[in-house]
């Protein structure tokens, strides 16, 4: 089941106007001298893929927005990229089966990535990963992403006549090889994902490894001693711990009785002392509160007395003056009529009641409870210096119990307690020793945890190794038949296209890539376009056993910029090249898409094929003029 992979159509968006290509036949040729923008068009649609494609300085300044209608397997979308650097990483997209705008997917890789939707419209994973089968790598591997899909898709101007899909790039080797075997199904992702599996493992292994020889050699350097003999040690250790233990209880057990009658009514006495000591101060500690608390209320007291003295002062004061003048607007009161009983200046009834009687009375309250307080402080005072006295006199008691319990248990305690302390010495210096040997019983602890994890690790690799053997072995016929029947396809095709000084061509069995007289391609001759007639050969050798294999999910698809650039004079190469791609695509119709830039085509085949003609006048972003032959500089030079 190979995939059907098509560009319906490519719209440009410029400043200018925007610019329609239809591409509706199996093979297209862009036709057009160079500098007429044919490769920006082929670059544009990488762009619209969501590749890193070269973008010309007619599309920079001009151009807004790329979309590309593709239809891959059954799915048909309208993807649509801006080159603007602020916007161009975000893709927005209508699903042209149901008419539905999906949300806008990212050119990164996240969930909602373009790459996520293109892998998953061609029936792959976007999860797999690339690992290096060298045996030695520890690296799970590089994503495999629809940018290296395709490499087998597109065959850029810069590499038409120098390298086959970047092979000569060392670091993508992996990658480029998992891809051929994705794409003629001589690997799975479940096979890719225990190659992952297994690197990380291996490395894995080796820290492991690594880990365990350095704390065994640590172990070695500092002289510390072997299992065995910390063991013995921890148990001596332990032995006189238990002994001296059994020692103090027995040497407690003869002290506890070193006592008298008096000597224990001393004791009471002293209990009683400390406990009336500790009423003593806590009651101390009470009586300040309350002190703190009755200085603030008088306080609170003697400020409102202090306000009624003031209020009263001023009011007495006020009493006096005989206004005949308004203290406002300033106009006589002398003269104006003023009811009897009434206020000259506000004309208001003057009150009945004197309220001198009422503050005389809050008044005396105020005293009142200012001689009360006073007497309360005074009463706190006096307990507080009390409380005092009795700390004091509680404290000489204190001590003077101490003292007499002292000199009473000395002569009798004080031998019994040296020995004690002796034993309470060995008993620690017997836990400090307890202590270092467990700390080297676990440190033998760990290099053993260390050896059994390594090996756990070792044998989880040995069972995966056996299970990737296993399924590549089961793999292996049909990789020797698919490589067997590319080969075959490349050598019919290299001798239709006769290419000069290549007698026999054929696959490489590992890396897949082509063999000229049982050399890599790339130690034959470069000349002549040999190279560029070797990848026509290389890729519809792929899509032609593709599409008989039928099962594989290669997309047949294959965009190819300015073949005849490489090749020159060599008309009976050129013309066999054309005779290649149009039989091809005339004997799959509907089922393969084959896209090229040229600047001449062969006069024999311009009627088997759709041609778009682009000239100076006719650009490919004909909505913008063009500067005139001679003022572009070729693209495949320009870097993005």
């Amino acid at each position: 089941m190979t995939t059907k992979f098509r560009i319906e159509k490519v719209s440009i968006h410029s400043t200018e106007g925007p610019v329609d290509y239809a591409l509706p036949s199996d093979l297209t040729v862009l036709a057009g001298p160079t500098g007429v923008g044919k490769t920006t068009l082929l670059e544009l649609i990488k762009w619209g893929l969501g590749g890193d494609g070269q973008l010309a300085p007619v599309v920079t300044e001009y151009v807004q927005d790329l979309t590309l209608e593709v239809s891959i397997g059954d799915d048909r979308f309208l993807l649509s990229r801006s080159v603007d650097p602020q916007k161009r990483n975000n893709v927005r997209i209508v699903n042209l089966v149901t008419g539905e705008r999906l949300p806008d997917h990212q050119i990164k890789q996240g969930e909602s990535s373009l790459n996520n939707l293109l892998m998953a419209s061609l029936g792959l994973p976007s999860d797999m990963r690339a690992a290096a089968q060298t045996g030695r790598s520890t690296k799970a591997g590089a994503r495999i992403t629809f940018a290296d899909i395709f490499t087998y898709m597109y065959v850029p101007q810069a590499e038409i006549n120098r390298d086959i899909a970047r092979s000569q790039e060392s670091y993508l080797e992996p990658k480029r090889k998992a891809v051929f075997e994705l794409l003629f199904a001589l690997a799975d992702p479940e096979l890719f994902e225990k190659r992952s599996q297994a690197n990380t493992l291996k490395g894995a292994v080796d820290e492991a490894e690594d880990h365990y020889q350095k704390i065994l050699q640590f172990l070695r350097d500092s002289n510390t001693q072997s299992r065995e003999e910390a063991q013995q040690a921890l148990d001596r250790a332990l032995n006189a711990q238990q002994e001296a233990r059994q020692q103090r209880a027995h040497l407690r057990d003869r002290i506890d009785p070193v006592t008298d009658r008096e000597t224990q009514t001393l004791r009471d006495l002293l209990n009683e002392a400390e406990r009336t000591l500790a009423d003593a101060r806590k009651a101390e500690v009470n009586l300040s509160r309350q002190k703190d608390e009755l200085s603030s209320e008088r306080r609170r007291v003697q400020a409102d007395l202090a306000r009624l003295n003031r209020m009263r002062d001023a009011g007495e004061r006020l009493a006096q003056i005989e206004f005949t003048t308004c203290p406002r607007c300033m106009q006589a009161l002398k003269k104006r009529e003023v009811p009897k009983g009434h206020c000259r200046l506000c004309l208001l009834p003057d009150e009945a009641a004197s309220t001198d009687e009422l503050d005389h009375y809050e008044t005396i309250q105020l005293k009142e409870q200012l001689e009360e307080m006073e007497k309360q402080l005074a009463f706190v005072d006096q307990q507080a210096l009390n409380a005092r006295q009795l700390i004091l006199d509680r404290q000489k008691l204190v001590q003077h119990l101490e003292a007499a319990i002292d000199v009473r248990t000395a002569e009798r305690v004080s031998p019994r307690l040296q020995a004690y302390s002796d034993i309470s010495e060995n008993l620690a210096a017997s836990r400090t020793a307890q202590e270092h040997f467990e700390n080297v019983l676990q440190q033998w602890d760990r290099v053993s945890d260390l050896a059994q994890a390594e090996e756990e690790l070792r044998k989880r690799y040995a069972r995966l190794v056996r299970e990737i053997d296993q399924r590549e072995l089961e793999l292996k016929s049909r990789r020797v038949y698919i490589v067997r029947e590319i080969s075959k396809e490349f050598n019919r095709v290299v001798a239709d296209l006769q290419i000069p000084g290549v007698e026999e061509a054929s696959i490489h069995e590992s890396n897949y890539l082509p063999l000229l007289n049982g050399k890599p391609f790339r130690q034959f001759s470069r000349g002549g376009g040999i190279v560029t007639a070797t990848q026509v050969a290389y890729w519809t050798a792929l899509i032609a056993v593709a599409l008989r294999e039928r099962d594989v999910p290669y997309p047949t698809f294959l965009l190819i910029d300015s073949p005849r650039l490489a090749l020159n004079e060599e008309q009976d190469l050129t013309s066999g090249l054309y005779r290649r791609l149009v039989t091809l695509a005339e004997a799959n119709a509907g089922k393969v898409q084959i896209i090229i830039a040229d600047h001449e085509l062969p006069a024999a085949y311009r009627k088997n094929y759709a041609q778009i003609v682009f000239s100076y006048n006719e650009p490919t972003v004909k909505s913008v003029k063009h500067p005139g032959k001679g003022q572009v500089k070729p693209l495949a030079s320009v870097s993005n």
